[in-house]
This record gives C-alpha cells, structure tokens and sequence, in this order.
C-alpha cells in the first residue's frame, strides 16, 4: 500500500472549512478503510503522517517516550506561521504549558494541579457549579422561548465555572473570553480575513503584535500571580503562582502558559460539547423523551455527546528516534497527526459510529486523548456537563432548532459555532 494520500484527502485535512461539514468525516472515512496511517504532503505545510485509526491513536498516546508533544508544533502549523513563532519565542510554541511538555518536566508541572482536578476534589465542587448550571436555566427560561445557545449559553457558563476555580476576578470575563477565541478560534471563519491580513504583514510588524498580545497576557497573569503570593489563597491561580520546581519557582513564561492552559483548554472543548449535546437535543426530540423519562442516562448522553462532538480534533506528535509502526517507516523528526474525530468514529470500535446512542456500553471514545497527556480537566468537564443537564432536562418540555446551525472551522478546537434554538421550559 502506498503511504502517499490522495492529493485532495489531503488538502482536505488542511482545510479549515472541511471541519464544519462532514466533508472531514468523509476523508477520515476513506482513511480508515485504504490508508489508515499515510504520509500527507500539501503545499505550505511540513509533510506529516496521518494517524487515523482508534488503536494506532491509543498506541502513540502511551508511548510518550518515542513520540514526544514538545519538540514541535503541537497543532498542526503552516510553514510560515512556524517559522514566525520560532523567530518571535525561539521555540515552535507561543507558550509552554503542559501540552507543549515532555518528560521530565511534564510529570513534574502536572503534578502541581493534579489533585486539584482528581475526582474527590472536583465533587466538592459540585453544589457551586450546580448553582451556576440552574442560573443558567434561569436564565434561558427568561429568554422568551428563543436563544442562540453557543453565544448566550454555552460559551459563558463553562467559562464561569473555570475562572471561579482559577480565581479570576468575573469581571475580566470578556478579556478571558477573547484569550480562548484568540488562542483555539485561529482558523475560524470570522478570522479567516484578519489572519490573511496578518500573513501580509512584514514580519518585524508580526512579531510586534504578537509580542504585544503575549507581554499584555503574562501582565495579566502575573499581576495576579504577585497578588496570590502575597495573600494566597484556598483557589487554583494561588497554587500555580505559588508552584515550585526541583526547588525553584517556575518561571513567568511558565506560569503564564499554566494559567492559559486552564484557562482555555478548560472551556472550548466543554462549550463544545455542551453545545454538541444540545444540538442533538433539538435535531432528535426522542432523546429528548428518554432522558426525561429516565434522567439516569444523562450521563451516557454527557459521554456520547463528547463522543459525538470531539471538540478536539487533531493533535501533534513527533517521533524522537527513527521507528517502525503501523507498517510504516517513521524517521526520526517526523510529525504525526492524531485525528480524535476519526477515532472517535471507527467502526472497528463503535457499532453504527455515526449514530447517536444512548446503549454505548462501555464508551471507549477518546476525546479527553489518552495516557500521560490525558486531559486533566475531564472530570470537570463530565461534572460542568451533568449540572447543565441535570437542571434544565426536568424542565424542557420541548425544543428544535429556529435556524440553521453551524460549525467552526478549524482543524485544532471545533464545535458548534452557532446554535439557534426554540424551546418551551417551564
């Protein structure tokens, strides 16, 4: 079998817009039955391997040794936008934070919140997020009947929940709002203009913005990294502001990714899948009647929605040493493309994969990924999504879609963009 894939599935691995329809779920499709791990060469980008089958994801996920997260991009990254990032930070990534760590140091750092986000501490925190969850219903039961949900729901409340963990003063809610859409809504169609403007730019021009976007945030942060020091506290900013390495305390390019990271990855992917589940919601009322009828698969719901959603569709790895997987020389160096969405519908794991159902027994999807780099905060993603639904399926009598609903688009985070709904709610 050749490891070349077709000129036009790969062009369609790159293209943004492919990840807002199921034109990407045809590729992977394609992929999974005739070249389930093939090497991807398209203009603009380094070429890289495309890892498209459940197994082989799993697989390069436990063995972090052999394919690290760090020595390169860990999205997939135009030519030049890598060579832009490199030039302004000296290394392929705007910050280092556990997704850009291998070992040694990333057991060390995610070690400092671990515990903050293992499951007996996330279950203290469920009356207060339960509080958020019913102010939320609340506030969609004063909306008339009518609401976008992503805009009016689903971006906001997960937000909430992670900056009342961080510590984050509410107020700062639109500047935290705009680091995650700038950070995670790169390739979005809203920007697609704007980044064609900032690729013309002379680079010296570039890099100036981008510093300026950078030092603004570490400012942020470190203001309040200097006010937890001072005056710690019994929340997550006082731990990493507070954080001690081999005896020495992080550094601020550190502390700041840690602060991005929880910040950002904590409410995407979970805005996602919040509003994946309840897109499903308007487009199949019968979901609707069993969970009503027996709110005790709420949780399969959460899981099949996140399954079904896999706000993360893609992440990088590159291989350390020359290797042999899948029947594929891999070289030392080489970049690999670890496609969740494709996982996460692979018919040799999930029957009828493209089929939203409630009787996944177990649900093996992946899209929290796997191993060491598993995603901290998938405990409180499961909660934040449990209250959500929990609070407003005992009162929804009836919902549908009142417009067309639509997708980001972006190969990294992608979910609905908009959400249009109509409702009765008592």
């Amino acid at each position: 079998m050749s490891e070349a894939i077709p000129e036009t599935i790969a062009r369609t691995l790159v293209d943004p817009s492919a990840y807002a329809d199921e034109r990407i779920h045809d590729a992977y499709a394609w992929l999974r039955a005739n070249n389930p791990l093939g090497r991807a060469e398209v203009p603009g980008f380094d070429p890289f391997w495309v890892v498209t089958r459940h197994a082989d994801i799993l697989e390069i996920s436990k063995q972090n040794a052999l394919f690290h997260n760090g020595d390169r991009s860990t999205t997939l990254t135009r030519q030049i936008d890598d060579a832009r990032v490199r030039k302004i930070t000296g290394t392929p990534h705007f910050v280092r934070s556990l997704v850009q760590m291998d070992a040694p140091d990333h057991p060390k750092y995610r070690a400092l919140t671990f515990k903050w986000f293992a499951p007996g501490s996330i279950k203290k925190l469920e009356d207060d997020i339960r509080a958020l969850a019913r102010q939320e219903v609340d506030r969609m039961a004063a909306m008339g009947g009518t609401c976008e949900f992503m805009g009016d729901v689903a971006l906001g409340y997960p937000l909430h929940v992670i900056m009342s963990i961080l510590g984050v003063p509410m107020a700062d809610k639109p500047r935290m709002l705009r680091l995650t859409q700038d950070i995670f809504g790169a390739q979005d169609i809203d920007k697609e203009e704007k980044n064609r403007k900032l690729e013309k730019l002379p680079s010296f021009l570039y890099s100036l913005l981008v510093k300026a976007f950078l030092a603004d945030f570490t400012k942020y942060f470190m203001k309040i990294a200097k006010d937890r020091r001072a005056n710690p506290r019994d929340d997550l900013a006082s731990v990493i502001a507070n954080a001690v390495i081999d005896g020495k305390p992080i550094s601020d390019r550190e502390a700041t990714g840690y602060f991005t990271i929880v910040a950002t990855a904590g409410h995407d992917t979970t805005s996602s899948s919040l509003a994946g589940g309840m897109g499903m919601l308007a487009r199949e009322p019968a979901l609707l009647e069993q969970l009503k009828a027996d709110p005790s698969l709420i949780p399969a719901f959460i899981e099949e929605a996140i399954r079904w959603t896999t706000p993360v569709k893609t992440f990088m790895r590159t291989a350390t040493e020359d290797t042999e997987f899948g029947g594929r020389r891999i070289s030392k160096g080489d970049w690999l493309m670890l496609c969740y969405a494709s996982g996460n519908r692979d018919e040799t794991v999930f029957d009828d994969p493209f089929a939203f159902r409630l009787d996944r027994k177990p649900n093996k999807q992946l899209a929290f990924g796997y191993g060491a780099h598993v995603c901290i905060g998938q405990h409180l993603a499961r909660l934040e999504l449990k209250c959500l639904f929990e609070e407003l399926v005992p009162r929804l009598k009836s919902i549908g879609l009142d417009g067309e609903m639509s997708f980001t688009h972006s190969w990294f985070v992608n979910g609905p963009r908009r959400l249009p709904l109509r409702f009765e709610i008592d």
